[in-house]
């Protein structure tokens, strides 16, 4: 590899981005079926998909996108709720009626795009045969969107209709990225895809800690603040529907295997970020989670934490975010040693809204044995093992369909 391919090849590592939704794993070309109904909205659009035998929206289960970066692919969700386990399928026979709810932007601020989730519950009331209430919720980020949009249709004296709320794996009380990861997106010493995605509104709204790349500093960002700010202001959680979640992690307190303070993924060889070795989270003070090193333009940077919980093997779903970084330096040249590939990205409690993620008992309780009611949620389900994030699976799904309206 010459110098110049080298540095061609440090640039392009940020190419690749995070995905917060169900995704088809292997797309291959193929597209969704053709919707019964596709409406563009103010932010946004939604595909319709009657239930067997309807010939309009009688039954409706609005089911919104999750966090990526750029406009919502319905194709790849649409797929990607079909994959594992039918759950369009499912509802269709069921007699409900699908509207997938996408995003222009999907790293666009919450707020933002609750103003499209709005305007979809409008439209989908207004297009309705008949008065059965409707379901409302999402993946991810989508189950935050929602969640705000109708809390604030309640706090302005709107009438949503809506008499079951969702969440599936939705980061209630926050998300995790590892910072030394949210650290190297700007170490690319180029603008890039993965840097633009942990800047973006929704990201610093939903991660539990951001890495503030002016100035390298690490914690609960401004625009998180001001977000959960705006979600105090409208109450907090709609208060007229019934509202349940669903976690991809387990609720007995154990996660995956990922031991703290341990190599995730280094570089190995000569080329391509040679040396760069990003750690596991650990417990403690001044805690090194990365150690970036670059040849073009020379530079090397250790990024610490301090006060933080070993996050990564705790309970919940995970994300494979060292695999995916692994992949890209691998494409583009680097020897990698990977060994920890996934790692928690939304606890399990912070899915069912029980606990905080600040303490280490609370991060791992054991939410089987906690109290339902110390659930901000009415009935929520815990993964029996842990699954990936938004991992559309039949013991969660099934769970889910048994309690829409009949």
């Amino acid at each position: 590899m010459s110098e110049q391919q080298g540095e061609s090849a440090e640039q392009a590592i940020g190419a690749f981005t995070l995905a917060g939704s169900p995704q088809a794993t292997a797309v291959g070309g193929a597209t969704a079926p053709a919707a019964d109904e596709e409406w563009d909205l103010p932010g946004g659009f939604a595909r319709v998909y009657y239930a067997d035998g309807h010939q309009g929206i009688r039954r409706p289960v609005i089911m919104a996108d999750g966090f990526n970066h750029g406009r919502s692919d319905l194709d790849a969700l649409y797929l990607g709720l079909e994959e594992d386990f039918p759950l369009i399928g499912s509802l269709k026979r069921r007699g409900h009626d699908v509207v997938l709810l996408g995003y222009d932007d999907r790293g666009a601020s919450i707020l933002d795009n609750a103003k499209t989730a709005t305007a979809a519950i409008h439209h989908t009331i207004g297009s309705r045969q008949g008065d059965e209430p409707l379901t409302v919720g999402g993946f991810s980020m989508g189950g935050i969107v929602t969640r705000y949009a109708l809390a604030k249709m309640e706090h302005d004296r709107v009438d949503h209709q809506t008499a079951l709320y969702f969440s599936y794996d939705s980061p209630h009380r926050g998300a995790v990225i590892p910072i030394g990861l949210q650290a190297f997106a700007h170490f690319i010493p180029v603008a890039n895809n993965f840097a633009r995605q942990m800047d973006s509104s929704a990201a610093r709204q939903m991660l539990w800690r951001h890495y503030n790349s002016d100035d390298g500093t690490v914690g609960i960002d401004p625009e998180r603040e001001k977000f959960l700010a705006a979600l105090r202001a409208v109450g907090g959680w709609p208060a007229r529907p019934r509202t349940i979640a669903v976690a991809n992690g387990r609720g007995d307190g154990q996660g995956p295997e990922v031991p703290p303070g341990q190599t995730a993924l280094a570089s190995t060889g000569d080329r391509v970020y040679p040396g760069t070795t990003l750690l596991t989270q650990a417990e403690g003070h001044d805690v090194v989670v990365a150690e970036l090193k670059r040849l073009f333009p020379k530079a090397e940077k250790t990024i610490t934490t301090s006060g933080f919980p070993a996050l990564d093997g705790a309970p919940g779903g995970t994300l494979g975010s060292y695999r995916i970084l692994a992949s890209m330096l691998e494409k583009f040249g680097a020897t990698v040693d990977l060994r920890h590939p996934d790692v928690c990205f939304v606890p399990t409690v912070s899915a069912v809204a029980i606990r905080d993620l600040d303490r280490p008992d609370d991060l791992y309780a054991n939410v089987d044995g906690l109290s339902p009611e110390d659930s901000e949620v009415d009935e929520f389900l815990c993964s029996s093992e842990t699954t990936a994030h938004t991992a559309i699976t039949e013991e969660l799904c099934t769970w889910l369909l048994d309690r829409l309206p009949r």
